[in-house]
This record gives C-alpha cells, sequence and structure tokens, in this order.
C-alpha cells in the first residue's frame, strides 16, 4: 500500500512538472514568434524600394498593404513603413498564443483527471482489495480456518474470493473428516484391544495351569490345550480387524463425472508445463492425437496426468518426456513416457499402492501417492491405468471412454 502511494506521488510530481516545462517553453516560444511581422515588413519594404511593387504571398503574417487617405484608420493591427517618400501601412495578423497555451493547459488537465482518476481505481478497486486479502492465505496455513474473508464484487478479485473460500471449505472437510476417522480408529482400537484381554487371560491361565500341572487328567488337559487354541483363533481374528482397519482408505475423492475434449485438457497441461521443462532443458513431445470428447471429470483427469508428469520430472534422467495417444476398443488411451527410468520390472505390480516407492527414489523427496491417487480417481471414471518398463523407459498409460 505504501508502495502505491509513493508511485502516485511520484506520478503526479512528473506530470507537474512537465506541465510546468511545457507552459514555460509555449511562453518562450510567444516572445520569439511575436516580432516576425516586423521582419516581413522590413523585407517588404526592401523589395518594394527594389522593383516598385511586392507579392503579398511571400510574406504569411502580413494580411494587406496600403497608402493614400485613411493611412491610420484601420482596426486591424498595423504598422506604418516608409519607402521613399511614401507612407504605407502594412496590416499583419499575430497568432493568438495566449488561446493555444489555454488550449494545451486544458488538454493537460484532463490528462490529469484521467491519471489520477485511474490511480483511484486502481487503489479502491484492485490495491485495497488485494490488500485486505493478503493475510487469508498465511492464516489458512496456520490452521486458522475461521479467518474472515471479505466478499469482493470487483471482477478482479471475485473469482479469487470465491477460490479461496472454497479452499477454506476444503481444508475445515478434510479436517472434520480426519477427526472423524482418527476418532473412530481410536475407539476401534480401545474396543479391540479391550476384547483381546478376555482371550489372552484365558490363555495365560490355561497355560499356567499346565505349566504347573494341575490338570492330572488327561481329558483336562486336552480341554485346556483346546480352549488355548479357541482363544488364539480369537486374538487372530481381533489381529485381523486392526490390520484391515489400519489399511483402509485414508483419503477420500470426490469425482464430478461429465465430459470434456481432449484438446482442451491437453492443452492444460501443455500450458502448465512447457514454459518449466523448456527452462530446465527437457522436451516434452506431445505426439499428433484426434480430437474427440472424453467422459470424465476434466480437472481430474487433469490432476491424473498432471501427477504423472511431476513424477517424469522426478524420476526420469531430464531428457525428454513425452505424451501419446491410441484408441481401443471405444477409450482413448494416454500415455506419458519418460527416459532414463531406474526402477525394477518386479515393482510395477507395487507401483500403486498407497505410501509405495520404488528403489529409485532414495535420492528424491515425495511421499508415494500420486500414483495411488491416479488409480483411485480413474477407476472413479470407470477409467484405469497401467505401467510399463521398455527399453530403459517407463510408460504408464490412462484409459479413458470416449463420450
Amino acid at each position: 500500500m505504501k508502495t502505491f502511494r509513493r508511485l502516485c506521488i511520484v506520478v503526479i510530481t512528473v506530470f507537474l512538472l512537465l506541465t510546468a516545462g511545457l507552459n514555460l517553453f509555449l511562453v518562450g516560444a510567444k516572445d520569439r514568434n511575436d516580432g516576425i511581422y516586423r521582419v516581413e515588413a522590413g523585407r517588404l519594404a526592401g523589395e518594394i524600394a527594389e522593383t516598385g511593387s511586392y507579392d503579398l504571398k511571400k510574406y504569411p503574417h502580413l494580411t494587406g498593404v496600403f497608402t493614400g487617405d485613411g493611412l491610420y484608420r484601420s482596426d486591424e493591427h498595423y504598422l506604418i513603413i516608409e519607402v521613399g517618400e511614401t507612407l504605407y501601412r502594412v496590416e499583419y495578423t499575430v497568432g493568438d498564443r495566449q488561446y493555444g497555451i489555454v488550449a494545451v493547459n486544458c488538454v493537460l488537465g484532463v490528462l490529469f483527471l484521467l491519471v489520477t482518476g485511474l490511480l483511484y481505481y486502481i487503489h479502491r478497486h484492485i490495491i485495497t482489495p488485494f490488500d485486505r486479502l493478503s493475510d487469508v492465505p498465511k492464516e489458512l496455513a496456520r490452521g486458522n480456518l475461521a479467518v474472515p474473508i471479505p466478499e469482493e464484487k470487483s471482477r478482479f478479485f471475485g473469482k479469487f474470493t470465491w477460490g479461496v473460500n472454497l479452499l477454506r471449505e476444503s481444508i475445515e472437510d478434510s479436517r472434520k473428516k480426519e477427526i472423524t476417522m482418527q476418532r473412530d480408529r481410536k475407539l476401534l482400537l480401545l474396543s479391540l484391544s479391550h476384547d483381546i484381554k478376555t482371550p489372552l487371560s484365558a490363555i495365560k491361565l490355561n497355560a499356567r495351569a499346565l505349566a504347573r500341572g494341575l490338570y492330572k487328567d488327561e481329558g483336562k488337559q486336552r480341554a485346556a490345550v483346546l480352549s488355548i487354541y479357541t482363544r488364539a483363533d480369537e486374538i487372530e481374528r481381533f489381529v485381523s480387524e486392526i490390520t484391515k482397519a489400519a489399511s483402509e482408505d485414508f483419503m477420500s475423492f470426490e469425482v464430478t463425472q461429465g465430459e470434456a475434449f481432449l484438446s482442451v485438457i491437453i492443452a492444460r497441461i501443455e500450458g502448465r508445463y512447457a514454459p518449466q521443462l523448456a527452462m530446465s532443458g527437457t522436451e516434452l513431445a506431445i505426439q499428433k492425437y484426434d480430437d474427440c470428447i472424453l467422459s470424465c471429470d476434466p480437472d481430474r483427469l487433469a490432476e491424473c496426468l498432471q501427477n504423472l508428469i511431476e513424477n517424469a520430472i522426478k524420476y526420469g534422467d531430464g531428457r525428454r518426456i513425452e505424451i501419446s495417444f491410441d484408441k481401443m476398443d471405444g477409450c482413448e488411451l494416454i500415455t506419458v513416457s519418460n527416459t532414463g527410468c531406474t526402477l525394477e520390472a518386479k515393482e510395477l505390480p507395487q507401483i500403486f499402492e498407497s505410501f509405495h516407492r520404488g528403489n529409485n527414489a532414495d535420492k528424491v523427496q515425495g511421499n508415494g501417492l500420486g500414483l495411488f491417487i491416479c488409480k483411485r480417481l480413474m477407476g472413479l471414471m470407470n477409467g484405469e491405468v497401467y505401467a510399463d518398463i521398455r527399453d530403459e523407459c517407463f510408460y504408464i498409460t490412462l484409459v479413458v471412454k470416449m463420450a
């Protein structure tokens, strides 16, 4: 805000200085030009003395030459010259420089109002709204979801405000789901741990009795062993439930199925990554394709492609990333490949599992969720994704149904 105010002061000051300088120039030009008619009158006198006649067209500031009666009677600007013994009244015109200066200042005044009006408009509709919104992302990052987001009807920030509100709602929903999931899992673990105590106590009692030889009868010994075996089965079942709860999906995905042109999605990806890859020296090759309408969620499909390209950037050798296309059984096959694959073929079945990272990910930051997310999203869009390794290149293909 302070920087913009300084900028406004500088712009207005420079404008006023330029206006003052232009006025001084115009006033000086007026003083220099006012004596031109006298010079032309002197030249006219010389021409009359030499030739006895004159050509008034040679003198743009002179409008007439008169002699005889009424020499001094005229409403025009004039001066008297003497040629020989004859007096001449030379009428002349003087440019209305004062009017010109006023006109120039009027134009400059209008420009000044326009400039100040533009600066005020920028201050009110761009700088001030942005200043009100500047602290919102920082507060959201701190976890303050109750931060007020001022409504802006301005076309400059209306969509931004709407998007920030959606972001806050998404973060809030994710937090609620996480809290609910943690609470449910905690209750489940507490319940299972309580349930395990009963068969565990029975096992310990029977084992202690057998160890001390309290059961002399062979039938009672067998019954105690059978009880231990049965209780062990119960514990195994509880452990299976705990394992199942731990492996349940920890992320929720929402897909809005619709239709989108393939060209629109590819244009989004190209616009997003082409400049970045060009700066890093990586070749992005997008093969020719026949445009078609896909049955998908456009945003989610673009997200899948972004994940694949991000993986290609992370785990490739930086030489080439290619997007190719094919058609099969009413589906569009979109393949993202990269050179320099170091992943072992035996790891392909596990790459779509959550938190799985291959042997080539030791020096690369990540959480092992990119391909897992792609797998889930493509499944929700009635599509598929699969991967392959050929000639030290990694290929991953999205199978998208055509509308």
